[in-house]
C-alpha cells in the first residue's frame, strides 16, 4: 500500500508518518515543500502541477497533515482552504479511487456549550479565521466526491509540539526557567475549557482511517471526549518539570481562543466508525512532550 503524507515533516505529519510506517505491507512516501522526491506547496501549486505530483507517487491513499495554525488571514487561507480545494481537484484527476484522509480542526465547531461534547451534527460557527479556514478546507473535502474523511481533531498534545502552540511554548519557557525559585512565568488567562488529545492518538486516527473498510463518514471527531480547564495543562507541564516559580494569569491570550471558552468534542462516531479511541491521558502527554525537550527531571 502507498500512502502519500503531506505535510509529512511538519508537528502532526511526523507523528501520523511514522505511525502509518509501522503498517506491514505500507510505502509512506513525504510530500511538503522542502520534500526532495515528492515536492507539493498546496498554497501555491496550480492543480495541474500537483496532479503530476500525484501521478508520479501512485498513492492507495493520502493524509493530508499541511495546514497553518497562524499568520495572517491571507495567509490561512491559502493553506488551509485553497490547499484542501486544489489537493480535490488534482485528487480527481490523477488518483480518483484513492482514500483522502484530511486533518481538519475542532476550532471549525467555534464556542461550545459547557458540559456538552458537540457531535459531528452540530453546525459549524468558527469565530477566528483559523476555524473559519479550516471549516473551508473541510467544505471542499467533503463536497469533491471522492474517497474522503475529515478528521476534526482536538487540541493535539505531544512530543514536537512547536512553540507556536501553547504546550509548545510552555516547554520552551519551562526550559529556560528551571528550577529557579524566583522564576515568573507570565501567561495570558487560562481559564478556558479544552479537549486536549495525545499527537500519538491522532497518529492512531489517521491510521485507522486509512485503512478502514469501506466509506467513511464526512467528518469525524478526534479528541480526548473530556473538556480540561487550560490552566491544568499548564499546572501539570509546570509540575513535570520541577518548577519553583510562579505562574501569573493576565487577561488575553491566543488569538485563536477568541470567544471560545469550552470546547469539548463527542469522539463516539470515531469509535463506532473505526474502533478508535485515545489511550494515552493527557499525563502521558505532557510527560513525552517534556521528555522530547531532554530536560529530564529526576
Amino acid at each position: 500500500m502507498r500512502i502519500l503524507v503531506l505535510g509529512g515533516t511538519g508537528y502532526l505529519g511526523r507523528h501520523v508518518a511514522e505511525r502509518l510506517r509501522a503498517l506491514p505491507g505500507a510505502q509512506v512516501l513525504a510530500a511538503g515543500r522542502s520534500a526532495a522526491a515528492f515536492a507539493a506547496d498546496l498554497a501555491a501549486d496550480p492543480p495541474g502541477r500537483l496532479a503530476r505530483t500525484l501521478a508520479a507517487a501512485a498513492p492507495d491513499a493520502v493524509v493530508n497533515c499541511a495546514g497553518a495554525t497562524g499568520g495572517d488571514p491571507v495567509t490561512l487561507a491559502e493553506v488551509n482552504a485553497r490547499g484542501p480545494a486544489v489537493l480535490c481537484a488534482a485528487l480527481r484527476e490523477a488518483a480518483p479511487t484513492a482514500r483522502l484522509v484530511h486533518l481538519g480542526s475542532a476550532a471549525e465547531y467555534g464556542p461550545g456549550t459547557p458540559d456538552v461534547p458537540v457531535t459531528e451534527a452540530a453546525p459549524a460557527c468558527p469565530v477566528t479565521p483559523y476555524g473559519a479556514t479550516k471549516l473551508a478546507g473541510t467544505l471542499a473535502v467533503t463536497s469533491a466526491a471522492l474517497d474522503a474523511v475529515v478528521l476534526r481533531v482536538g487540541n493535539p498534545v505531544g512530543p514536537g509540539a512547536p512553540v507556536a502552540s501553547l504546550p509548545g511554548r510552555l516547554a520552551a519557557l519551562l526550559r529556560t526557567a528551571g528550577r529557579d525559585p524566583e522564576a515568573v512565568l507570565r501567561l495570558g488567562d487560562l481559564s478556558a475549557h479544552r479537549d486536549f488529545v495525545d499527537v500519538r492518538d491522532v497518529a492512531r486516527a489517521a491510521e485507522s482511517a486509512v485503512t478502514a473498510p469501506g466509506p467513511l463518514p464526512g467528518v469525524l471527531n478526534i479528541g480526548s471526549g473530556t473538556a480540561v480547564p487550560v490552566r491544568e495543562l499548564v499546572h501539570g507541564l509546570a509540575r513535570r518539570a520541577g518548577f519553583r516559580g510562579t505562574v501569573e494569569e493576565h487577561a488575553g491570550g491566543s488569538a485563536r481562543s477568541a470567544q471560545v471558552s469550552w470546547q469539548c468534542s463527542d469522539i463516539s462516531a470515531a469509535a463506532r466508525t473505526l474502533g478508535w479511541r485515545p489511550v494515552h491521558t493527557l499525563d502521558d502527554a505532557l510527560a513525552a512532550l517534556w521528555t522530547a525537550t531532554g530536560e529530564r527531571v529526576p
